[in-house]
C-alpha cells in the first residue's frame, strides 16, 4: 500500500498496555511497519491504561480505542483487573482486549477468557514469532474495524 493511501485511511487507535521496555519497542517498531495506519499509545502500567480510558478526549477524540493490547503481568494494577474493569464499562465493554503475555499458565489463559479477552497468546520469543503475531493482528482484527 502506498504511503498517500496509507496517509489517507483514518488512523486505528490501539492502547498498548506493556510494562517491558523491549517488548513495547519491539511492538512499536513492528507496528510501523503494517499496511494500516496506526496509533499506537503505550500504557506502562495497568492505572495509567485505566486513566487513559476514561478519558473522553483520548485516542484521537475518540474515547477509545480499536484495540487493547494487554499484558497481564502490571504494576499498579494487574492485567486481569484492568480487564475487569474494562468489561464493566459500558463505552468500553466492545473493544477487543488481546492478551499478550509471558504467561503459560493454564489458569490465566481460563481467567482470561472468563474475563472475556478476546484473544490469549504467549509472548514471542523473537522478532521472527512477533511478525506472525503482527500478521494476525492485522489479518484477524485490524480488516475488520469500520
Amino acid at each position: 500500500m502506498s504511503a498517500s493511501v496509507k496517509d489517507a485511511q483514518k488512523k486505528i487507535e490501539i492502547l498498548h498496555v506493556e510494562d517491558n521496555a523491549g517488548d513495547a519497542l519491539l511492538m512499536k517498531e513492528l507496528f510501523k511497519t503494517s499496511r494500516f495506519p496506526i496509533h499506537l499509545t503505550l500504557a506502562r502500567d495497568g492505572e495509567t491504561a485505566l486513566t487513559m480510558l476514561k478519558d473522553a478526549n483520548a485516542f484521537s477524540g475518540k474515547g477509545k480505542p480499536d484495540i487493547i493490547l494487554l499484558d497481564l503481568t502490571l504494576p499498579r494494577l494487574s492485567g486481569l483487573d484492568l480487564l475487569g474493569e474494562i468489561r464493566k464499562n459500558k463505552n468500553l465493554h466492545e473493544v477487543p482486549v488481546l492478551i499478550m503475555s509471558a504467561s503459560q499458565k493454564n489458569q490465566d489463559l481460563q481467567t482470561a477468557y472468563q474475563n472475556h479477552a478476546n484473544f490469549y497468546i504467549v509472548k514471542p520469543l523473537d522478532m521472527d514469532h512477533f511478525s506472525v503475531v503482527m500478521t494476525y493482528i492485522e489479518k484477524y482484527w485490524l480488516e475488520r474495524i469500520p
